[in-house]
């Protein structure tokens, strides 16, 4: 289905016009109708279409959510979550109008357990904000998907980032949540025991539920000691497969890495463009290592030995803070280099992910396909478990530079799911990725629609995401 039928198929305006007045009698200013905030919070961060939505409320406390959530349910009014907007596949689209809830103001951390290693926060906290007050305890929260996103949202997107490789994605690390359903009820999924076997896994199921089922207004997390040394390393190969059969063998080696991300020829111009640096232009790795000092030195010190089995060079390791911020921030800001390369183009942001045995041949084939095109389409890709990104540079005026940017997308998903990968590895399915769920998950779709139906009957919960009811 369209965005524009979707869009044709909005909630009835007279219901949404009395949730509007009744939100308003009630909350006053934290019920805005302002085009430019509307605007705002029918926006993600990618490429996809915004649709705002009929009004925004700015949420301070899990019972103001349940309060709202139940008179909008009463009038089959549509309910969005909304936190940093950094999504990546239109997320947050109201496509069928409704009520945005802003969770923002919801940025307390409630309590943190050091005995225990788990914290408990409220949806709007970033994962910088967390850090941050974590600092003197001598713990920190791994999770970094680039972006200062909040918990919230990373919790609903099942996110995870390049220190995934070991310390996993929230799906392993949120230990429980409090949500609100779509009948204003509010429940909490776990007890903070480290397991249980009481009943049917809910933590799960609603950490990348992407609102669809609820919306999410605590997250309890694990966290981890700060590591006693920290060595950051960078190495340049002489092609993608050599980079990425280093990363195999350094893995099946049991080197306990905490990083490995990868970035092509065509990253490194854009990442030497941006960050004004002097790097080579050719398949680069970056690697991170968490341990004691000569833990991390032995580490770095191995996968050089593996680096130089497989044609790397110039391997180049440090300790310093202050080098290993610059090493990390110039890849993180590897999608706005990609501006430099094109500076009138749009970006489109995509992911996939493969078994790593397959992950050389996915990223050789996609190259391949790439050879020729009008699109420039830099990769980089959390390599150590097997997930990669292009950034499609396109002009969406441009009917075909559309088609080809369709085209390429369409076909690194069906090259990802044909290796028994996946569409999409850390962005989402939002609405962005919606179509190629069948063909991933078959008659399991079903059971995803089943499980909707039962939560949310009336679809009001980010409609259009994920699964189409």
């Amino acid at each position: 289905m369209s965005v524009q039928m979707l869009r044709n198929d909005r909630a009835d305006p007279s219901a949404v016009a009395l949730v509007v007045d009744r939100l308003r009698a009630r909350f006053g200013d934290r019920l805005s109708t302002a085009e430019a905030v509307r605007r705002q919070h029918g926006k993600d961060e990618s490429y996809h279409p915004p649709v705002p939505p009929d009004a925004v409320f700015f949420a301070q406390t899990t019972e103001e959510i349940a309060e709202i959530v139940k008179l909008c349910a009463s009038h089959k009014v549509p309910v969005i979550p909304y936190a940093a907007g950094t999504s990546l596949e239109g997320h947050v689209a109201a496509l069928r109008g409704g009520i945005s809830i802003d969770v923002n103001q919801m940025n307390r951390i409630l309590r943190v357990s050091v005995a225990d290693l788990d914290v408990t926060v409220e949806p709007g906290v970033t994962r910088r904000q967390l850090n941050e007050h974590l600092r003197d305890t001598g713990l920190f929260f791994p999770i970094d998907p680039g972006a200062n996103a909040s918990i919230g949202g990373m919790t609903a997107t099942r996110a995870s980032g390049t220190n995934a490789v070991r310390y996993g994605t929230m799906r392993e690390n949120v230990l429980a949540v409090s949500v609100v359903l779509a009948d204003g009820r509010v429940i909490r999924t776990s007890r903070r025991a480290r397991k249980s076997a009481a009943g049917y896994d809910l933590t799960r199921l609603f950490v990348g539920s992407e609102g669809t089922l609820g919306v999410i207004t605590e997250v309890t997390l694990r966290l981890y000691g700060i590591p006693q040394a920290i060595s950051s390393a960078m190495c340049s190969f002489p092609s993608v497969d050599a980079a990425v059969d280093t990363v195999i063998l350094t893995i099946q080696s049991g080197i306990p890495v905490a990083r490995i991300e990868l970035a092509d020829q065509l990253q490194m111009q854009a990442i030497n463009n941006h960050s004004k640096l002097g790097l080579p232009v050719a398949p680069t790795l970056w690697l991170e290592f968490h341990g004691t000092d000569a833990g991390v030195a032995e580490q770095a010190e191995m996968v050089q030995a593996i680096a130089a089995e497989h044609g790397g060079n110039d391997f180049q390791w440090t300790t310093r803070p202050e080098d290993r911020s610059k090493l990390w921030q110039a890849r993180h800001d590897a999608a706005y280099a990609n501006k430099t390369l094109a500076p009138n183009k749009d970006l489109w942001a995509t992911d996939v992910c493969v078994p790593i045995s397959r992950l050389a041949e996915c990223i050789h084939e996609t190259q391949r396909d790439l050879q020729g095109s009008r699109i420039l389409a830099p990769l980089v890709g959390h390599v150590g478990d097997g997930n990669f990104h292009l950034t499609l540079l396109l002009d969406p005026s441009d009917p075909e530079d559309v088609a080809e940017a369709n085209r390429i997308n369409t076909n690194l998903v069906a090259r990802a799911q044909a290796m028994d990968g996946t569409c999409t590895g850390e962005h989402g399915v939002g609405y962005g990725k919606i179509d190629y769920l069948e063909a991933e998950h078959g008659e399991a779709l079903d059971v995803m629609r089943t499980i909707k139906r039962a939560l949310d009957p009336d679809n009001i919960m980010n409609p259009g995401k994920i699964v189409r009811v």
